[in-house]
């Protein structure tokens, strides 16, 4: 304690010196960083380890995660090959799970947030449809038809935006419908698919829940986006 308050008053000194003298401060050389060692691979099983410690690193990485504890992954193989390991299949897995969903959330939660705002603005004009599940439509044509069920193929054509009027997709513009099963679209489609009269033409406004999630799909859907789309059913061509 002594040893530092003298360090101290010597430091004020000499600050004290240098406002009172017209001569410059020498700077002080600061020492060199080491360069980190390149890494060596020995032999196919240093190639083989380290090709896993990078595939673990990207794929994490690409998720949002970069706070993962080097010393805990080493500990947890150390103590799975004793088998000594602190957490059974069933907790990796859970914890895994919910750790990465909390990070998605936490991404997308802008992008969500701008979407949930769109919805709350929209569902107050003149037309527009909510259902239960937040799903809003509005009715462009009503047609006259069979409506199909879950597991009916049908034959649409689609016009699909972001909030912001960004085409990301769109059937119309390619000039060929598609043919899919209904319970292979996005949930807000499969809901939304089900209520139509073949013939109809419905503008769907599907919040981030009923479509992607918090995961993004392709360069232009980013994760919590609020989904636009313009279907119309053209037939049911099988069941």
């Amino acid at each position: 304690m002594q040893k530092l308050l003298i360090v101290l008053f010597m430091a004020a000194s000499l600050g004290s010196f240098a406002q009172t003298t017209s001569k410059k401060a020498v700077p002080v050389k600061k020492p060199a960083t080491a360069k980190p060692a390149p890494t060596t691979l020995k032999n196919q099983s240093d190639s083989f380890s380290y090709a896993i410690g990078v595939s673990i690193a990207n794929f994490y990485r690409e998720q949002g995660i970069n706070n993962i504890s080097s010393a805990m992954v080493t500990k947890a193989i150390n103590d799975c090959g004793a088998g000594k390991q602190a957490l059974d299949d069933g907790q990796v897995n859970n914890i895994i799970m919910s750790y990465m969903q909390q990070k998605r959330s936490e991404k997308s939660a802008g992008t969500r947030k701008v979407g949930e705002a769109f919805l709350a603005e929209n569902k107050k004009k003149p037309g527009v449809i909510t259902t239960a599940s937040g799903l809003q439509y509005t009715i462009l044509k009503e047609g006259t038809g069979p409506k199909p069920v879950s597991t009916d193929q049908v034959k649409v054509h689609y016009h699909g935006t972001l909030v912001d009027g960004t085409v990301f997709e769109s059937s119309v513009q390619k000039g060929e419908p598609i043919v899919y099963a209904v319970n292979g679209f996005i949930p807000g489609w499969i809901e939304a698919l089900q209520m139509m009269p073949t013939g109809s033409k419905w503008k769907l406004f599907v919040p981030s829940n009923l479509a992607y999630g918090d995961n993004d799909s392709g360069p232009a859907i980013k994760a919590g986006s609020t989904l636009i789309f313009e279907i119309e059913l053209l037939e049911i061509v099988a069941k």
